[in-house]
């Protein structure tokens, strides 16, 4: 029986054949080619002015907050329950994250804790669209309107979701996204800023070459201490490719999740799983099963019946103030995000999964749930 992986790439043709050529020509006066286009390319998808390829969402986060001279004394307000990789940049800048709680619904930033956290030293709002769920951008750009702060999308896991008709990633300062192996599209690994404020591009680009300010025409002369979180060209090459089959690979996360809510959820009174509100579009990147309280202890049992079945499963995220980084920040108390990190988890969902593949896993959720944990599982009837 083949084993179930939680995420992986759907790679074709096309992505050989940029890459391929890449390899080949991308160099000399043509090794930027491919970056350009990808970044172009990126921008208009998005349905704004500017994007700026990283080596990783981390990195562009980090230049980013770079950008906004976020540092010492500063605090950036982000959600309890997420992957430290949103939470690093604001200690790389010097700055203190600021941790709150998340909407029950939506698994996002509460804007009612957002604005309970502000304070005079706050700079930024990180709103992170969790596993293609989609924060309250528009009560959130309130917020921050009204006290003069930056709001920031780490979009990484939403590529593709929209509300209102506009793409995760267009509705804030300055967004970031992810095409780590396990995204929507990947590069491998890779990142990318995106932004309407032309100025802040700049400085990140200049950020992003070292410190070195265009248009100088010193050699190995940085105007400033910067980075190199370049993404290469034939890295970039792959995200072209995949960025012309986006809308392909949204629908097919679409079906996938559309299908695990059809067997699940009546089978599961009270379960829930990700949210897709009036006005906006998920891309699914990742379902996520929440368990009722009733069942919250069984979630153990659940993943252990799907690791026996063959299957890749993960848990929810952790909230990171219990983690050793945080450890000497002041806490606010965080229930929600809590009680998601004990009663949910993701299931496994890629492009090429077929539906005999999510009977499996839904045979295995079930077989958890009611105690009967097996490594045989077939086909639900």
């Amino acid at each position: 029986m083949s084993r179930i992986h939680y995420t992986k790439p759907s790679i074709g043709e096309l992505e050989l054949e940029y890459v391929t050529d890449a390899v080949r020509n991308g160099w000399g006066e043509r090794c930027y080619d491919y970056i350009h286009r990808f970044q172009n390319d990126f921008a208009r998808y998005l349905g704004v002015s500017h994007a700026v390829a990283a080596s990783s969402c981390t990195g562009a986060l980090h230049l980013g907050l770079r950008a906004l001279d976020i540092g010492a004394g500063d605090e950036v307000i982000l959600a309890d329950i997420n992957w430290i990789a949103s939470a690093a940049p604001v200690f790389y800048v010097g700055a203190v994250p600021v941790l709150v709680d998340v909407l029950e619904d939506s698994w996002c930033l509460d804007p009612e804790q957002v604005r309970r956290a502000i304070t005079p030293r706050t700079r930024a709002i990180i709103a992170v669209h969790l596993y293609g769920n989609l924060a309250a951008m528009r009560e959130l750009k309130e917020i921050a309107d009204q006290h003069g702060i930056a709001l920031i999308e780490d979009a990484a896991e939403a590529l593709g979701s929209a509300i209102d008709g506009h793409k995760a990633g267009s509705l804030s300062t300055f967004s970031v996204f992810s095409f780590h192996g396990t995204k929507v599209m990947t590069t491998g690994e890779g990142g990318m800023l995106a932004s309407r404020d032309a100025e802040l591009v700049r400085r990140v680009e200049q950020l992003n070459n070292h410190g070195r300010a265009a248009g100088d025409m010193r050699q190995f002369w940085p105007s400033e201490l910067g980075h190199k979180y370049k993404m290469s060209n034939l890295q970039a090459a792959l995200g072209c490719a995949q960025l012309e089959r986006i809308d392909e690979l949204v629908c097919r996360k679409r079906e996938i999740f559309a299908y695990y809510a059809e067997r699940l959820l009546p089978a599961l009174p009270g379960c829930r799983m990700n949210p897709e509100p009036e006005g906006c579009l998920n891309s699914y990147w990742m379902p996520t099963l929440v368990l009722p309280t009733e069942f919250a202890g069984r979630r153990a049992e659940v993943l252990e019946s799907l690791r026996l079945a063959g299957i890749d499963a993960r848990i929810f995220f952790q909230p990171l103030g219990d983690t050793p980084v945080f450890a000497g920040i002041a806490r606010r108390p965080t229930p929600v995000s809590h009680d998601l990190a004990q009663r949910a988890f993701n299931l496994p969902s890629y492009h090429d999964m077929s539906r005999i593949d999510q009977d499996r896993v839904v045979s295995a959720i079930l077989a958890g749930i009611d105690g009967r944990a097996t490594g045989m599982m077939g086909a639900a009837p």
